[in-house]
């Protein structure tokens, strides 16, 4: 049986709207840290300044609208309010994977925000083991075009092209490519993980290919392995679904450890974040910027306005985390002690 790209589209939707995929038993790893609390802070709430900067570009908040969607109409609907509510909070986001626009230019506009929000930062989308299935330089830079976008995420999806039934798997000599195109590209590349991690050694490799920034999603959120297992219909892909469904390296690990081996790198901690303690944690740890995808996609398939509450709610609770650690700005909180390890 053949898959179209849009058809799976549509069940990736479909399956993280109606369906348990989050990982079974690996957390993101946030667990085993916690914040000194501050009974004292010598601050007035009021005073709490949660705006960041990201590649040089301004942020309200250190959230990432983290790629998910585009190629269906109610993927449209989804970008759409997304893209609204990022602009209006100042925001970043990213969309899903824009193969499909490539495949099917009348499918681009499911993608086209830009003139909805035209001054947020926003990333464009492609997978990076297409450059060995006969994308290149030209393609990278339509999915760009078609997004104005300020960067291009190449998404590393190992684990999740073994298990879908049409995957591609051919990863062999990316490296090489990818930092072609880092040196042609007039825009940053960010290399991101889809759920299974970053390590410290290959950020490092991604790094010296030229790539700008590192988004580590890592383990302990949504499960790929789990979406595209029930997407099967060969009992083999659905065993290996279930098998893999809590591979990977937690988020936190992947924090601390490319952090710890490449202090310069723009970092985006995405990967099980579900609210603004989360983000708070991976600021703590040492990413520049959160990333989250699940909350926003329950949100947006609801309403503009849950998108709207949703953020709200990520900055009321990332200022309170601030303010209960006596820490005015997010580079306070990566101050030493404000922090834990509870090994």
């Amino acid at each position: 049986m053949e898959f179209s790209t849009e058809s799976r589209k549509a069940d990736h939707l479909r399956i993280c709207l109606e369906s348990d995929v989050q990982f079974r038993q690996k957390t993101n790893g946030f667990d085993r840290y916690r914040f000194t609390h501050c009974c004292l802070p010598e601050i007035n709430l009021g005073e709490v300044e949660v705006s960041t900067e990201f590649l040089g570009k301004s942020l309200a908040a250190p959230l990432l609208i983290s790629s998910m969607t585009g190629g269906t109409e109610q993927a449209k609907l989804i970008n759409t309010r997304l893209a609204r509510a990022a602009a209006r909070h100042q925001i970043a986001m990213g969309v899903g994977s824009q193969r499909v626009a490539v495949e099917k230019p009348e499918l681009a506009p499911t993608f086209a925000v830009r003139s909805l929000a035209p001054d947020i930062v926003l990333f464009a989308n492609l997978g990076a083991v297409q450059l060995n299935y006969s994308y290149g330089l030209e393609q990278c830079q339509r999915v760009i075009d078609i997004l104005e976008a300020d960067a291009l995420i190449l998404h590393l999806n190992p684990l999740q092209e073994c298990i879908q039934t049409e995957g591609d798997t051919n990863f062999r000599g990316l490296l090489d490519k990818i930092a072609d195109l880092c040196y042609k590209l007039p825009v940053p590349v960010i290399a991101k993980e889809v759920g299974n991690g970053i390590s410290a050694a290959m950020a490092k490799k991604l790094i010296d290919a030229g790539v700008a920034a590192i988004d580590v999603a890592g383990a302990g959120g949504t499960s790929w392995a789990r979406i595209e297992g029930q997407r099967a219909t060969d009992p083999r892909q659905r065993r290996l679904g279930e098998t893999f469904a809590d591979w990977g390296l937690p988020t936190a690990e992947c924090i601390t450890e490319v952090r710890a081996d490449s202090p310069d790198i723009p970092l985006i901690a995405s990967g099980g974040l579900r609210n603004g303690l989360d983000v708070a944690y991976a600021i703590a740890l040492g990413a520049d910027l959160a990333g989250l995808a699940w909350p926003f996609l329950q949100a947006a398939a609801e309403s503009e306005a849950a998108v709207d509450s949703l953020v709200e709610i990520l900055i009321a609770e990332i200022s309170t985390v601030l303010f209960c650690t006596g820490s005015r700005t997010m580079k306070d909180l990566q101050r030493p002690q404000v922090l834990r390890a509870i090994y």
